[in-house]
């Protein structure tokens, strides 16, 4: 489990994150949503252990949140970092060597499944086939926790939807979790068993996707905007 109490990230004197207590299981898809600038990713990246908090204590399965912690933890950047004169396998071999959890048959699978070429070097790889990639090996990681920054931005449709599957098929749910942020909320919410919704730094609500359309019949959007009008009101009141 990742357990947040009363995390406060600062940049400067500007605040990121803003008192956040949270818990996230194992066994679960989340998925952390809120507008550009709502803290989104300096939160994963805190969970991570890339980050210090100002203030608070983050712990992953019982451990502070630390370079120690990052095996339990494989985290996907929205940036793109590959050696771009590296092939696909070589890129393999070097995760293998560098993570002790990395699973190189399942990469290879992943790699068949997304139909990626293991000879293709990284630098001639299209946008959509370097985010292939970069999904390959995340998933190829056996980590309790799968962190995702955006990982179908600025992807067109036919990859989203692939990395989507991937997502779905090569996930084991009964050791892991992941935890994603992402703007595009329709095409992920039928995947996804919790939504988290944060504004200027601040949690604003957790709750079940499955409870927000059963009870409040609602999208994870509606439900978010909702969110965010309630506070807007209670502003002016």
């Amino acid at each position: 489990m990742i357990k947040l109490e009363e995390v406060h990230k600062k940049y400067w004197v500007y605040p990121a994150i803003k008192d956040i207590t949270l818990s996230l299981e194992i066994g679960r898809i989340f998925g952390i949503i809120g507008e550009n600038g709502s803290g989104k990713s300096t939160l994963l990246r805190l969970m991570a252990g890339l980050l210090k908090p100002t203030k608070g204590v983050i712990t992953i399965n019982g451990e502070v949140a630390s370079r120690q912690t990052r095996k339990h933890v494989a985290y996907l950047s929205d940036q793109d970092y590959y050696f771009p004169y590296f092939t696909i396998e070589e890129l393999i071999q070097y995760y293998h060597s560098q993570f002790s959890d990395f699973d190189s048959i399942k990469a290879k699978s992943i790699i068949d499944f997304l139909s990626l070429e293991p000879t293709a070097k990284i630098g001639h790889l299209s946008k959509g086939n370097r985010g292939r990639v970069k999904m390959v090996m995340t998933l190829s990681r056996n980590a309790p926790f799968l962190i995702l920054d955006e990982p179908f931005s600025g992807l067109d449709p036919m990859v989203r939807k692939s990395i989507l599957q991937g997502l779905i098929q090569f996930v084991d749910l009964s050791r892991q979790s992941v935890i994603l942020t992402t703007h595009e909320l329709k095409e992920v919410e039928s995947v996804l068993d919790v939504a988290i919704v944060l504004k200027e730094g601040k949690l604003m609500g957790r709750k079940p996707v499955e409870q927000i359309r059963e009870e409040q019949k609602m999208s994870i959007l509606e439900w978010m905007e909702n969110l965010y009008q309630e506070e807007r009101e209670s502003m002016k009141a």
